[in-house]
């Protein structure tokens, strides 16, 4: 089988499951792990290099307006690798390239490739896609042994089993209700804002919501499972975090210190519990946050130390570091 992932979170699941040596085509992005990049690139983005979040975010919008993807296929590279197996994503257009705008193209290749679509929206239909991968790739066994060991890691967080991990049970309750994975009343537990852009500002959405509230935390300004959206800073002074967590989309740690450092924050900011208690944090969002893959767990064990305070000794190098 000869695989193209237009995805990087697809292209992580398929080296974490054995199918990587089957993997004949990547994007530009697929940074993960290593061995990766040097697959042939066949997607690239028209952003050009050097923008601001602003000037990203201003180009984003305008190409989205007009229904245009901000990423495109080398279709005559994809070609002469005649892949049997195309994986690309609906969830998020910023992100990747999304399937209606290669669905035309993709019917004219010559090698007639399965293509398969991923959407998931929270760590429940994270795990479900790897072991929907595991059995196309006819990897089922090396899937199923990695989500195993995914859900063992999420049950030492949470505090209870998670084979129904995402559940509708969870994906409705509020965010008092749910504290790790046992029921409470009301709570102190801590108020945590996560970024995903910082200019403008923009909440982390999807499965980000449900980790914080699995870290033990109470999600600001997000719902499980929905996108993320544009807020305003009158919205993040009056929610009033007690953690703030900046993770930019697409950077990684030191450049995530370097965008924070350099934007102009409201007056009132120092007025904030998080600021005032030295409580904000940059992490490596690409690696940890906004790919739906295996690394999302890494990513839940780095807010599960962030809301406790302790336990970084034991996370992965260059994945937090505190901006108070």
């Amino acid at each position: 089988m000869r695989i193209a992932s237009f995805l990087p979170s697809a292209t992580e699941i398929l080296f974490a499951i054995g199918a990587g040596p089957s993997v004949a085509a990547v994007t530009f992005e697929c940074d993960f792990p290593a061995e990766a990049h040097s697959r042939p690139h066949v997607v690239f983005s028209h952003l050009p290099h050097g923008l601001t979040p602003a000037e990203i975010d201003a180009i984003v919008s305008a190409e989205g307006a007009k229904g245009r993807s901000l990423y495109f296929v080398d279709l005559p590279a994809l070609t002469a690798l005649a892949p049997d197996l195309i994986i690309l994503q609906d969830l998020c257009r910023v992100c990747a390239i999304d399937s209606p705008t290669l669905a035309r193209d993709m019917a004219h290749l010559p090698s007639q490739p399965r293509v398969i679509s991923l959407n998931a929206h929270s760590l429940a239909e994270v795990l479900a896609e790897i072991e929907l991968l595991g059995e196309i790739t006819g990897h089922s066994a090396q899937a199923q042994t990695l989500t195993a060991s995914l859900r063992q890691r999420i049950d030492r967080i949470s505090g209870g089993p998670s084979a129904t991990l995402g559940g509708p049970s969870m994906a409705t309750a509020s965010p008092s209700t749910w504290v790790g994975s046992h029921i409470s009343g009301p709570t102190t537990n801590p108020r945590v804002l996560c970024l995903e852009w910082l200019d403008p500002p923009f909440q982390g959405g999807h499965w980000i919501p449900e980790m914080v509230t699995l870290a033990g935390g109470i999600p600001l300004l997000a719902t499980p499972g929905e996108k993320s959206r544009r807020i305003t800073w009158d919205e993040i002074l009056a929610s009033a975090p007690d953690i703030i967590v900046v993770m930019p989309c697409g950077y990684h740690l030191a450049e995530t210190i370097a965008q924070f450092r350099a934007l102009t924050l409201p007056p009132a900011w120092n007025d904030l519990p998080a600021v005032r208690n030295g409580r904000i944090y940059a992490v490596d969002g690409t690696a940890y946050f906004s790919r739906p893959g295996p690394r999302l767990v890494t990513g839940l064990e780095i807010l599960h130390a962030i809301l406790r305070g302790d336990g970084f000794a034991a996370l992965p190098p260059d994945s937090v570091a505190s901006l108070s």
